[in-house]
């Protein structure tokens, strides 16, 4: 089998322009959902972070009572509501959350420290991400066909804690490894080529990612000299290992986005999925259940993809329930099976705009994600 060759993306920045279907929604309507508010800002971003704090006071108080079945479960909430500030990042990443743009930036650093997660490399991946979504010439962020695992060594995981990690979960092996990588100007093995192929014609910002995977390494460090210092072993848990801890519900709402989906077509319905999900899931998983919504018009707040979805309902195609979502995902890699090639072709409405909406800037607006190498050659 031969390894595939891509061309260089500076050659896809140059000459591949993808003309989306947009449902059509009025312009003065969507600047009014585009509006960012601060305290809608204050309370997804502080609310998640209050949850994280009131999970820790828990599983330490637990442990002072010695009550381990209490502390048990305080432990598992705790991952399971750090395993979402991945979630957090990509919000805070587009800069659609807080009105006041510094504070995007503030919360961004503290969730990306305490996820693990690189916002640098994220930035630039994920710009390709939502030009060329689900075009592999431009887009290998998703790369599809992505089979939903149902192992039962894997799911063990998902509910303990997650050693050696997979789709969609973060394990503790592969994030630290890969960030020691990374900070020592090295690239995660996985994510190689498409990582070396972003950074081809941008060797200056690739350092950004370097500085921050040693930030990174140099505050969980930090978290565990101190518990040392502190005699206090539970300090890098709750800190620095909490995310690989619980993270069973990340997996399960963040696998349906695409999995199954279609390949190479320019109307966001057939390569995107929406779920519907209960008030905390949806919270947690900072509303990009609306995941079709946020691909169609990425520059809405996260808060407001709900009220987007209203508006655009009768030229969407139904929300998947999580339920449904996964029967769908599982028919269809059994159909893979038979046929490698099969991609489920979601039911859509006729089209209600046979005029594209892409040459606006607003429609077509992503946030403030793009790094600014990559605006410069736009």
């Amino acid at each position: 089998m031969t390894e595939t060759t891509y061309e260089p993306l500076a050659q896809v920045r140059k000459d591949f322009r993808i003309v989306w279907y947009r449902c059509p929604i009025e312009r003065s309507i969507l600047l009014e959902l585009m509006k960012p508010s601060d305290r809608r800002g204050w309370f997804q971003a502080g609310g998640h972070l209050a949850l994280f704090a009131i999970t820790a006071i828990s599983a330490v108080y637990f442990l002072a009572q010695e009550n381990w079945i209490g502390f048990a479960l305080a432990l598992f909430a705790h991952g399971t509501v750090g395993s979402f500030f991945r979630s957090a990042v990509h919000e805070l990443a587009h800069g659609t959350v807080f009105q006041t743009k510094w504070l995007n930036q503030f919360f961004l650093r503290i969730y990306s420290l305490l996820g693990w997660w690189n916002f640098h490399e994220y930035a630039m991946s994920h710009t390709y991400h939502h030009r060329y979504t689900l075009f592999p010439r431009g887009d290998r962020e998703v790369v599809l066909p992505r089979y939903p695992s149902a192992n039962p060594f894997y799911i063990l995981q998902l509910f303990t804690v997650n050693i050696f990690g997979g789709l969609e979960s973060s394990g503790l092996i592969p994030i630290v490894k890969g960030t020691i990588t990374i900070a020592f100007g090295g690239y995660e093995e996985d994510k190689r080529e498409w990582i070396q192929a972003l950074y081809k014609d941008y060797p200056a910002a690739r350092k950004q990612a370097i500085k921050w995977a040693r930030l990174i390494l140099l505050f969980h460090g930090g978290v565990l000299v101190s518990s040392i210092l502190l005699q206090f072993w539970l300090l890098p848990v709750l800190v620095s290992l909490h995310l690989f801890v619980g993270n069973w519900l990340r997996y399960f709402v963040g696998m349906p986005m695409h999995c199954g989906l279609r390949n190479n077509v320019s109307d966001f319905r057939k390569c995107v999925r929406t779920i519907t999900l209960d008030a905390v899931s949806e919270f947690l998983y900072w509303h990009m259940n609306w995941h079709l919504e946020h691909h169609m018009y990425a520059g809405v707040p996260c808060y407001n993809l709900k009220k987007l979805h209203r508006l655009l309902a009768r030229d969407m195609p139904k929300p998947r329930t999580l339920i449904g979502a996964w029967k769908e995902m599982r028919g269809t890699w059994k159909q893979q099976q038979i046929e490698p090639g099969y991609e489920y072709d979601t039911p859509v409405p006729s089209l209600l705009n046979n005029l594209s909406m892409e040459n606006d800037p607003l429609s077509a607006s992503i946030g403030d994600i793009a790094p600014t190498a990559l605006w410069e050659t736009r």
